[in-house]
Parts: C-alpha cells; sequence; structure tokens
C-alpha cells in the first residue's frame, strides 16, 4: 500500500498511516466499508497534498512535533478528531505501523533537507 508519489521510506510510512487513521475513523463513524465518504475522502486528500509540500520530507518527524503548522486550521482540528479517536486503536489494529509512528514522534526536531534544484547545482 506504499504511494509512489512520495520518494523515500518515512514519507510513505507517514501516508499509509494517515490513511489508515482516516479509514479507521470512517468505518467507525460513518459506517463506509471499503471506501471514504466524501469528507474523509477529502481530508485525506488533503493531507496527501500537505505530506507531499512538506519541506522536512525524509527528515520530518510526526506533524505534532513540527514547528511548522501547514494545515489549515479547520483541517487541523479534523486530523486531531481523527487521530484522537484512531491512536489508541492503532495499538490493537495496526500495531506494526504504531510502533512506527511512535518511534517517527521521537526526533525532537525535524530535519531540513536541501532544495532539490541546490543538490542539481552542487552535483
Amino acid at each position: 500500500m506504499a504511494n509512489q508519489s512520495f520518494p523515500g521510506p518515512r514519507m510513505q510510512r507517514e501516508a499509509v498511516t494517515i490513511r489508515t487513521m482516516i479509514g479507521m475513523y470512517c468505518r467507525d463513524h460513518h459506517d463506509t466499508q471499503d471506501a471514504l465518504c466524501a469528507e474523509c475522502a477529502a481530508l485525506s486528500d488533503y493531507a496527501m497534498a500537505r505530506l507531499r509540500r512538506c519541506p522536512f520530507q525524509e527528515g520530518k518527524t510526526t506533524c505534532a512535533g513540527c514547528p511548522i503548522h501547514c494545515y489549515k486550521p479547520a483541517m487541523r482540528e479534523q486530523v486531531r478528531v481523527v487521530m484522537r479517536y484512531a491512536g489508541p486503536r492503532m495499538m490493537f489494529r495496526h500495531p506494526t505501523m504504531a510502533a512506527w509512528h511512535l518511534f517517527d514522534g521521537r526526533r525532537k526536531e525535524p530535519i531540513k533537507q536541501p532544495k532539490r534544484d541546490a543538490v542539481k547545482r552542487d552535483a
């Protein structure tokens, strides 16, 4: 279920984790089965767009520990609601994913990645 639009394993893992959490929330609150409702699909799309634009990429911590708040306030609150619900349940439904998320959250500060253009010029 890795997303090919994310170049590294850390970002792919983050994308799968947030999608899984949104899916759990949607199934349990909106009585959906395989697909997300329109509201949850919009939240998932928004979260993926924010991950793609994250300046830290592979050096990122979890969003809760990030110094940059890139979510709009309304979307940030929706994600908080989803995570408050799905977070504790992840340990039972997806323990490996939950463990990785906890491990990724241990990073105190995100590591800023060099700009792609700067890397190309130096090469």
